[in-house]
């Protein structure tokens, strides 16, 4: 067949015009059908006319699915997401008209992962001197800003990940500012949502806090308090329970206890001066650093390497272990 010979779809029939063609494995694809498929499908060229057919026909009943579709939660980005709680289905789309766009309805479940990241990028400051020639400042001078992206891993056929940015169109510009923490706040709790982590139905209240809806009231997000004889207060549904493993109301497994020492450990090291790993400034009393605003290292704990003894008081540990005599790391 010549470069300039008529082709036609092999899924339409459809005559292709010139520069309309989109090539499959097999054989051609017009313009129309290749705008029909997944926005997110990417191995057109490597699919054969029966998996394109079989697409196709994936797409024209989600067309149908989406009739019943209601979000009521909205994270806006580079690409809104969409959710309905309560059917436990969501969306991932740029346009606003959400419905003409035949948008792949996926179901919680089919969320293998979600990873996000925050990538800081930087570009250097010049300036001109007197000739007009572009000279770098001593010590060098940077802008900053800061992208909040989040990939979301799903078990399709047609495709795997799904990538946005939530600070598309207004990056903060400095770390830990009011706006880069609600940017990181909102994009954990995206994450959340779409793991189901904790079971229960959440929503973005557009403020920063997470709410907790349920069918027929409203439960805080307070960690489980233990109760006497045995009882405990289910995270899932509210209920107080005295099975050993499992609630007794709804079959949530128990929640695993508190460490004590691991609480105490954290409010001894509280009032401790500490070093910023980031810029070396020294006397640090708050949970940021007053220079670079790094977050705190994480108090090491002190533990026998060859026993594993581990002393209750962290903040004066002994130098050698008082079970087998070896050093403390």
């Amino acid at each position: 067949m010549g470069l300039f010979d008529k082709k036609y779809c092999d899924v339409c029939g459809a005559k292709i015009g010139f520069l309309g063609n989109r090539k499959l494995e097999d054989g051609n694809l017009c313009k129309d059908c290749a705008g029909k498929l997944s926005p997110f499908f990417s191995d057109r060229r490597n699919s054969t006319i029966a998996e394109i057919k079989e697409q196709l026909a994936y797409r024209k009943e989600n067309e149908q699915r989406l009739a019943d579709f209601s979000p009521s939660v909205t994270f806006d980005g580079s690409k809104n997401v969409y959710i309905d709680p309560i059917s436990e289905r969501f969306i991932v789309t740029g346009l606003s008209d959400w419905r003409s766009g035949n948008p792949d309805l996926i179901n919680l479940s089919q969320v293998r992962n979600v990873e996000t990241d925050i990538r800081e990028n930087k570009e250097e400051i010049f300036y001109k001197d007197s000739e007009g020639n572009e000279k770098s400042y001593e010590p060098r001078r940077y802008e900053f800003d800061y992208e909040f992206n989040v990939t979301i891993h799903v078990d399709s056929p047609w495709f795997d990940e799904i990538e946005l940015e939530l600070s598309d169109g207004n990056r903060p510009d400095r770390r830990f500012t009011d706006l880069y923490r609600a940017y990181e706040q909102k994009m954990h709790e995206l994450a959340d949502i779409l793991m189901r982590r904790n079971e229960r139905f959440r929503v973005w209240d557009g403020d920063g806090m997470m709410k907790q809806i349920r069918a027929e009231d409203e439960l805080s997000d307070s960690l489980p308090v233990s109760q006497p004889s045995g009882e405990w207060v289910c995270p899932s549904c509210g209920a107080k329970s005295s099975g050993a493993k499992f609630c007794e109301n709804c079959g949530a497994p128990k929640p695993a206890p508190v460490e004590a020492d691991s609480a105490a450990a954290a409010q001894t090291s509280a009032g401790e001066t500490w070093v910023c790993p980031s810029c070396g400034s020294k006397d640090q009393s708050n949970n940021f650093c007053e220079n670079c605003g790094c977050r705190r290292p994480a108090p090491k704990t002190v533990r026998c390497a060859s026993c594993g003894y581990t002393p209750e008081n962290q903040t004066k540990p002994p130098k050698f272990c008082p079970e087998c005599g070896k050093p403390l790391s």
